[in-house]
């Protein structure tokens, strides 16, 4: 009974100490609600914008701010017609769905139109034209749009190279932006890679083993996508343009951007470790780039600790529960309508269940995309820690439970105090288990526009054409972080151990 009542002891003072921080926590995210929903009171009118910024020279990063092409041309546009643009940094293949749901107003990505996007979003008149080319490594030979069926080809996903080449040559392999297709050329994983044309010239002036083939497959227009019906920010926008390239603006931005933002070739060291420190200082040393990891490492642990916090209050509600109607046959009802949740939310994966709480729950709410995150990670960590914790107090013998009423306690103060202490022993390693696998699944929030420590190793990546080590240091960091989580946890079991005695 000793080391019962240590148990309870230490349970009682940790729930204490988990009610006062899930007030604080309650607070914090009511003040981001509320800050998220508040509609921008100023008077000059706020457009949101859509744009994935590994698109050299049209969207890219230098330091923390987006600039390019298309960055120029809003900000030109605001300035005439007295409007703010704010710009949202996401993956490609989610900006038409962002425009659709109304997450944002108008999406600017270097967005090639076509037929099949006139469908869903309206487009503005043309403000640049482009090609689809063909990357390959020098000394390859000069491939046809047949000889692209024998070879391996990579294209960023949803653009109109990947539509293109799907339709008319072969089924390609891939990415998530142009760069990351580059890296893997590099690498030897492919053959060749369609892209558009400007973003494919920044791409090989930084890789100097690179060459782009002269036939290009494709002539394209760029346009600014919004969603249908909104006339009025159309016809703003079709004038502004129209005023831009009448006066000559218009073509010096662009002028300017493929002439000034060509990728700096740097001299190769001759020793491996020589280019190894190149490397380390092109991708982290050179434009402050390591600050993209720092920031991202502090979203990734904001974003992983509510969500678990979240996770074990919510799946710890599940597991009584569904534990009362297993031992009891009460709470029928719950029980029924906690099965159905664990079922949807084990049944689906993580990144669909994400973009579902963002574009569909949440679809009509202006809240923090931190929180969106918050509340998706924890619903679905909810669900795993329900059932570890059943487990645990399954596994309790049941004559702990007729011992404790025999003694005349009730069910609830028998579950607080004898069954539950036990129960939270046997489960510690499998729910510090559950909370590095959720830390690793924030890696996905890129796709809601948020810069984590996966997407801040993305756009490192997407500056400098290196895969290597912006890659092997998202992975080091990960590492230190489970291993530090393993060793507390480890820490915390020898110490509950120690109570046996």
């Amino acid at each position: 009974m000793s080391a019962i009542s240590n148990i309870t002891s230490a349970l009682s003072s940790l729930r204490c100490h988990l009610y006062r921080f899930v007030c604080t926590a309650a607070v914090v995210l009511t003040a981001l609600l509320t800050c998220g929903c508040e509609k921008n009171d100023a008077q000059v009118p706020t457009y949101v914008v859509a744009m994935e910024a590994t698109f050299p020279p049209y969207e890219f990063y230098r330091g923390n701010e987006i600039v390019g092409i298309d960055v120029d041309i809003l900000n030109e546009i605001g300035r005439r017609k007295g409007v703010k643009f704010k710009l949202e940094d996401m993956a490609f293949d989610s900006i038409i769905t962002a425009v659709q749901t109304g997450k944002v107003d108008l999406v600017v990505s270097g967005l090639t139109v076509t037929e099949d996007r006139k469908r869903m979003v309206d487009f503005t008149r043309p403000y640049s034209g482009a090609r689809q080319v063909i990357i390959v490594p020098k000394g390859a030979p000069e491939y046809k749009p047949e000889d692209l069926r024998k070879i391996r080809v990579g294209v960023q996903h949803g653009s109109s190279g990947d539509a293109y080449v799907t339709e008319n040559i072969c089924e390609p392999e891939r990415f998530t932006n142009g760069a990351l297709a580059v890296s893997a050329m590099n690498a030897g994983k492919l053959d060749a890679v369609v892209l558009d044309n400007a973003p494919a010239e920044n791409h090989v002036a930084g890789s100097p083993n690179l060459t782009i083939l002269p036939n290009a497959l494709a002539e394209e227009e760029y346009a600014m996508a919004l969603r249908k019906g909104n006339t009025q920010l159309l016809n703003m926008l079709n004038a502004a343009l129209m005023e831009l390239e009448a006066d000559g603006t218009l073509k010096a931005i662009i002028d300017r951007h493929m002439r000034d933002n060509k990728p700096e070739e740097t001299a190769v060291a001759d020793s491996m470790m020589g280019r190894l420190v190149d490397d380390f200082k092109t991708d982290f040393i050179k434009n402050n780039r390591w600050k993209y990891l720092i920031d991202g490492f502090i979203v990734t642990i904001e974003i992983a600790a509510a969500a678990a916090i979240m996770g074990i209050a919510l799946g710890f509600l599940i597991a009584v529960v569904r534990s009362t109607a297993d031992l009891t046959g009460r709470l029928r009802v719950l029980d029924w309508f906690c099965r159905l949740y664990l079922t949807v939310v084990r049944g689906t994966p993580i990144v669909v269940q994400l973009l579902i709480i963002y574009f569909v729950i949440f679809g009509a709410f202006d809240i923090s995309k931190v929180l969106v995150a918050i509340v998706a990670f924890g619903l679905n960590s909810a669900a795993y820690v329900a059932e570890i914790i059943r487990s645990g107090i399954m596994s309790v013998d049941r004559g702990q439970m007729e011992a404790g009423r025999s003694l005349g306690l009730s069910y609830g103060c028998t579950m607080r105090s004898v069954i539950l202490p036990q129960a939270f022993k046997n489960v510690l390693p499998a729910l510090g288990n559950e909370f590095i696998v959720l830390l690793k699944e924030t890696s996905i929030c890129g796709y809601i526009a948020l810069q984590d420590l996966t997407k801040g190793g993305d756009i490192i990546r997407s500056q400098t054409y290196d895969a290597f080590l912006p890659l092997f240091a998202v992975a080091l960091i990960y590492l230190s972080l489970v291993m530090l989580l393993s060793h507390l946890l480890k820490k915390l079991e020898l110490r509950l151990k120690k109570n046996e005695r």
